[in-house]
């Protein structure tokens, strides 16, 4: 199989051969390395009542609820720092030694979350440790994204390069989210009642371990990008060194396109963590399910989610990304305000399923196609960087949303008032950026 590509070097269009196993190892890696990362933090949305009460309480819910989303915001704010290190690190040495060390340091900080002592044992102590950790987390899964979001990209055909920003950006999230749904469902059978937020909570981080050992499994096989090997070949008889890569992102040339690529990644990003991030919270406080039964409708979500993510990414490969943007943002306007509050009012496990299940389809459409759109905005020698620094700026200003939507919420049951509020304001800031941007379909360099 042949892969046209330019190296964005004086050596101009030439032509790279992938044999179709390391198109499949790349793709897969790419795939499991990010829902592996994924599954880590979405361990945290899963049980965010329970480490509300055991970290941060507070006698007003909604409070308590914020307290454990800002945590969750604490990493995504981290993760640029982990893009800006990591993906230097995969542009000027590899993608796939970036991803191996990244991908393990997630999985160790994540079960360590599993040992900690509760604020009942030590005190503010404990929140004070959870909160670095999730630091130290947010660094890793920074440098996650800067190699998943690149090897698998680079290493097939530029007529699947869609297909590949849905699989890995919103199929990895689906995927991640999907065996969070059965490691609760497990656990909450194991534990159940007041024995989860005993023990179960602790299990469900125990299991990030998990992730590190395949993980290591899986990238053992992984051969390098070969558009990054190639570019390196043409840099063998450059006399000059080459620029730090996160300078020359935030440099005249490359500081507005990182600017404008943050309205269509914060949109994508808000509406992915007021959607499927948010919808475990949502089914147990709002709909008040139990968990065996939240679990089995997350698990959908999830299936759907990736079917969305892959579906939405092939689109952009047909029509091209800019009006793929344009349309998944003016459906979305329209749509998701009617969904939360139909969400909200519903009394039936099917009505309940139906619009849980449309939310997590229309919040992963939304930014399928973001994870190309980055990759062909930066050529070869910076795209780790520019991609992942896009990509978790723009993510952490989205991952901040459920913190503020709890909030402004004031309550519980002004929830799904205030997430409809908050939907329509952020996708009229995407259909902004979908007219802004420039169409990259067929850009790689």
């Amino acid at each position: 199989m042949s892969i046209t590509t330019s190296t964005g070097t004086n050596t101009g269009t030439t032509s790279l051969t992938v044999n179709r196993r390391q198109m499949v190892t790349a793709s897969v890696a790419s795939l499991l390395g990010w829902s592996l990362d994924l599954f880590d933090l979405f361990v945290l949305l899963y049980v965010a009542p329970e480490v509300g009460k055991l970290f941060f309480p507070t006698n007003i819910p909604t409070l308590s609820l914020a307290a454990v989303y800002a945590s969750f915001a604490v990493t995504l704010l981290m993760r640029p720092v982990g893009s800006a290190l990591f993906g230097s690190y995969a542009d000027r040495n590899g993608r796939k030694k970036a991803m191996i060390v990244a991908v393990t340091g997630v999985g160790i900080s994540t079960a360590l979350f599993g040992a900690l002592p509760t604020v009942h044992q030590i005190g503010v102590g404990a929140a004070v440790l959870f909160i670095i950790l999730r630091l130290i987390q947010g660094v890793f899964v920074g440098g996650v994204v800067a190699s998943t979001h690149t090897i698998g990209t680079e290493s097939v055909p530029p007529k699947y390069r869609g297909l590949m920003s849905g699989l890995i950006g919103g199929g990895g999230a689906g995927l991640g989210a999907l065996l969070a749904s059965i490691v609760y469902y497990a656990v909450s059978v194991a534990f159940p009642g007041p024995e989860f937020s005993v023990w179960g909570w602790r299990f469900m981080f125990f299991a990030g371990i998990l992730s590190s050992i395949l993980g290591l499994f899986i990238f053992k096989t992984l051969e390098e990008s070969p558009v990054w090997v190639q570019l390196k070949q043409a840099q063998q008889g450059e006399a000059k060194p080459q620029k730090a890569p996160v300078r020359v992102v935030f440099s005249r040339q490359y500081f507005p396109v990182l600017l404008v690529n943050l309205m269509i990644v914060i949109g994508g990003g808000t509406a992915y963590y007021l959607t499927s991030g948010y919808l475990p919270t949502f089914l147990k406080v709002i709909n008040k399910l139990p968990s065996a039964t939240s679990s089995m409708i997350l698990m959908g979500a999830s299936v759907i989610a990736i079917l969305s993510a892959v579906l939405f990414g092939a689109l952009s490969d047909v029509i091209g990304r800019k009006k793929t943007f344009m349309t998944v943002g003016v459906i979305s306007l329209i749509t998701l305000p009617f969904l939360y509050l139909g969400l909200g009012s519903a009394q039936t496990v099917p009505a309940i399923a139906f619009y849980a299940l449309a939310l997590a389809f229309l919040g992963n459409a939304a930014y399928a196609p973001v994870l190309i759109f980055l990759n062909e905005r930066f050529p070869t020698a910076i795209r780790s960087t520019g991609t992942g620094l896009s990509w978790n700026m723009g993510f952490a200003v989205g991952g901040m949303m459920p913190t503020f939507v709890s909030l402004a919420s004031g309550s519980t049951q002004n929830i799904p008032l205030t997430l409809a509020y908050f939907a329509a304001g952020v996708f009229i800031l995407y259909l902004l950026g979908s007219l802004i941007v420039p169409e990259t379909k067929g850009e790689f360099k």
